[in-house]
């Protein structure tokens, strides 16, 4: 999607995916060794019940499923960061995770009107409906100078 094409109110949804244990453990021994995310014998007598996904895991899960239906192909060059990250519900394996991304803002930089700022919500949920991931994001887009339609 280009820049102009988000606006206000605007809800993207993608996926289903589905996370299998290889991943997970995959993910976890290279990225975050803990072991309710790498020891599948001792997790399941965890405060968990059992083997759960990464933080870091499902939100590059949720990154994925939002280039390919929203990012890809557009002028998006950066994120400066999140105003906020929250993982509300543990994610585990056979999980098949979707998201919804709702835009809540879209403007030029006042100070540099050839870049374009989106401020949006990506909330990733379970087969359950479950809510296991929740962020506000900002991405940058790369845009030509305004013209007096702008």
């Amino acid at each position: 999607m280009k820049f102009a094409e988000f606006h206000p109110g605007l809800v993207i949804e993608a996926g289903p995916t589905v996370i299998t244990e290889a991943q997970i453990l995959d993910f976890a021994q290279a990225y975050d060794p803990q072991w309710f995310h790498t020891d599948v014998q001792a997790s399941s007598s965890g405060p968990h019940g059992g083997l759960i996904a990464s933080g870091w895991q499902t939100c590059g899960i949720a990154m994925k499923l939002v280039v390919e239906k929203a990012l890809q192909g557009s002028e998006s060059f950066a994120s400066p960061g999140l105003a906020y990250l929250k993982w509300t519900h543990p994610v585990r394996p056979g999980d098949a995770l979707s998201v919804k991304a709702t835009v809540l803002e879209t403007r030029r930089a006042a100070s540099k009107p050839t870049l374009g700022l989106l401020r949006w919500r990506w909330q990733l949920f379970n087969q359950q409906g479950a809510q296991v991931l929740d962020l506000e994001a900002t991405s940058l887009f790369d845009l030509p100078p305004p013209t007096s339609n702008d």
